[in-house]
């Protein structure tokens, strides 16, 4: 049976034009023998090159070799996150590994071409797609003989006149002439203001503008998604008109709007309905709060991008793993983050932090640039995972014993130090050791934070005071130079997510959940650990909270075998019931909020 995916891949066959010269330096790599096993992809945004991919995955596996996709804006800046992407390809013989969006995990280069590329097999055909002119890394250390540099530029006049051909649109010569041969310009029939205009006239005639406003909302969209933020059983409609539409593109699990469009057809948006565009913000921060709070911490990213406050975003982001990731201790890193500490901080505070990068390594996180050099380093502990020698630190031993009093159950994370060692407050790095942090604490919900706040950093005061944070002034630590402040968060029962969740809410004018219907929803989650008086009660609106038709007997079912009574997996238990995946969680979420509101 044919698939909506195969449907897709069709379609977008059918509309590729030109690009002879560049597909066959790609083609030519599709043997036993290849002159290159890189490729070096590069060109100007809205250039045709996720598109080009995409052709090369069809002509690939044509020939024998198994696409695998990684997604530049979908990776944490976490050097795991590329093992995992590509865990598969490791066994195949003829992996053809499409790295796109490279410009948004620049930072990861080094850790690619010293650690992951090496580790394939030698038949592997890897295509690195990016906006960028490939670093210097890619032609030293002998990748410049496996590694080739295709550039792609603009289309011709003549394959500009068939890619509007092809997308059913007149081959007007003014409309080729103002593209510049631009595909995503030609796709919009135009650069600017203007391009919106027709493509809200074109392309977006009978459109379903809720859920393209639900696509420029979130970081990704996927069908349960829409389901969701629409309130319908079946999107797959709204989807595939989503997935067709020429400024969207695969990502993870779901699709994007291209950047050039998605801040234009949000605007348009809140400008025509801006009370629906808060409530299908409202609709994308629950789903993706729903998903977080499955043990999914690192979906806190995807709530960041819903937070518009730029003071969080300063410290808390996504924002800055576009340029910078987290890695490990490695060699040589020692050395120059002590002469940076010796110089600001003085010997005695390096032999503090030199432990934990000698005895604790795991316990730091260090971010790197795209040059995979030093851009900072973080240190942090919670009650679970602190080395014993962290108790005798004049400050992390007085912040854990202060934490055990605060949260007895150790849902803690402890900042020892963060330091930009990039420069500048715009640069980034922040954003992305505080997450670091949080990831790498193994917990699924932090509820407090313990914060090092030097008042000379800029940014800094002001990312507290957002927060909420309390200065513990008993807490604070002279060291040469400066005041180290501790700053407590206490973001409330609804930890780090319920946090990220509120704050959307509240920038959009509404009330944030009441902490009931939380406290209801996670005992839910985790019925087996429920006890008296709270299960007697769960267990009574279960069977009060619902009537007696079909639907409503479906919604009590789901709700006790797949949570009061569990009898297998979620996607089993979905199965059973003729049920799509994203139609059973739907379901379920539906009872779950039913029997808050009937205990609330």
């Amino acid at each position: 049976m044919a698939t909506l995916g195969a449907r897709l891949s069709k379609q977008d066959s059918d509309r590729f034009v030109g690009r002879e010269a560049e597909l066959r330096t790609v083609e030519e790599l599709f043997v036993d023998d290849p002159c290159a096993n890189v490729v070096l992809l590069h060109g100007p945004g809205g250039i045709g090159k996720s598109t080009f991919l995409r052709e090369v995955a069809r002509r690939g596996e044509a020939k024998g070799w198994t696409p695998h996709w990684v997604e530049g804006r979908d990776l944490p800046p976490f050097p795991d996150a590329v093992e995992d992407a590509l865990e598969g390809a490791l066994e195949e013989e003829c992996p053809l590994i499409l790295i796109d969006s490279y410009e948004r995990m620049i930072a990861l280069g080094g850790h690619l071409r010293r650690a992951v590329l090496p580790a394939l097999p030698e038949k592997a055909i890897v295509v690195v797609a990016g906006r960028l002119a490939p670093e210097q890394g890619w032609f030293e250390g002998g990748w410049e003989s496996l590694a080739t540099e295709v550039e792609l530029g603009p289309l011709s006049r003549e394959d500009s006149a068939a890619l509007l051909s092809a997308a059913g649109l007149e081959p007007d010569e003014a409309v080729i002439g103002a593209a510049g041969g631009s595909p995503l310009a030609l796709a919009l029939e135009g650069p600017g203001e203007e391009a919106l205009k027709r493509l809200v006239e074109d392309e977006l005639e009978g459109a379903d503008t809720d859920a393209l406003g639900v696509a420029a909302i979130a970081r990704v969209t996927t069908t349960a998604l829409l389901e969701d933020a629409l309130q319908v059983n079946d999107a797959a409609a709204a989807y595939e008109w989503l997935a067709t539409r020429s400024f969207t593109e695969p990502l993870g699990d779901g699709l994007a709007v291209q950047d050039l469009v998605r801040q234009a057809v949000l605007d348009d948006f809140r400008a025509r309905d801006p009370q629906r565009e808060k409530e299908l913000r409202r609709r994308t921060v629950d789903h993706v709060y729903e998903r977080a709070m499955q043990g999914r911490l690192v979906l806190s990213l995807d709530l960041a991008h819903l937070v518009e406050n730029p003071a969080i975003r300063w410290g808390y982001g996504w924002q800055g793993a576009v340029a910078f990731r987290i890695d490990d201790v490695r060699e040589g890193d020692v050395e120059p983050i002590a002469a940076r500490v010796i110089e600001a901080r003085g010997e005695d505070w390096w032999k503090l932090l030199e432990r934990y990068f000698m005895e604790a390594p795991e316990r730091v996180g260090i971010a790197r640039d795209p040059r995979d050099e030093l851009a900072g380093f973080e240190i942090s502990v919670t009650p679970g995972n602190a080395p014993d020698f962290a108790y005798e630190d004049p400050l992390l031993g007085r912040w854990l014993e202060h934490a055990a009093q605060s949260s007895p159950d150790g849902n803690v994370v402890v900042w020892h130090d963060s330091v930009n060692m990039h420069g500048g407050i715009q640069t980034g790095v922040r954003a992305v050791l505080a997450p670091s942090g949080m990831l790498r604490s193994g917990l699924d919900n932090p509820r407090f934070a313990y914060m090092p706040i030097n008042r000379d950093v800029e940014g800094s005061i002001e990312f507290s005071r957002v927060l909420g944070a309390q200065h513990v002034e008993a807490l604070d630590t002279e060291v040469p130079g400066a005041l180290i402040e501790c700053h407590v968060v206490d973001w409330g029962p609804g930890g780090l997510l319920g946090f990220q969740r509120d704050t959307v809410y509240s920038e959009i004018g509404l009330e944030p959940p009441a902490p009931v219907a939380d406290t209801i929803r996670d005992a839910l989650r985790n019925f087996a650990e429920v006890r008296d008086p709270l299960r007697p009660r769960i267990e009574g609106a279960a069977a009060a909270a619902f009537g007696e038709t079909p639907s409503e007997n479906l919604l009590r079912e789901i709700l006790v075998r797949g949570y009061l009574k569990p009898e297998g997996s979620h996607e089993w238990l979905a199965e059973e019931l003729h049920l799509s995946r994203a139609a059973y969680f739907r379901r379920l979420k539906q009872a779950s909020d039913r029997v808050a509101d009937y205990l609330g």
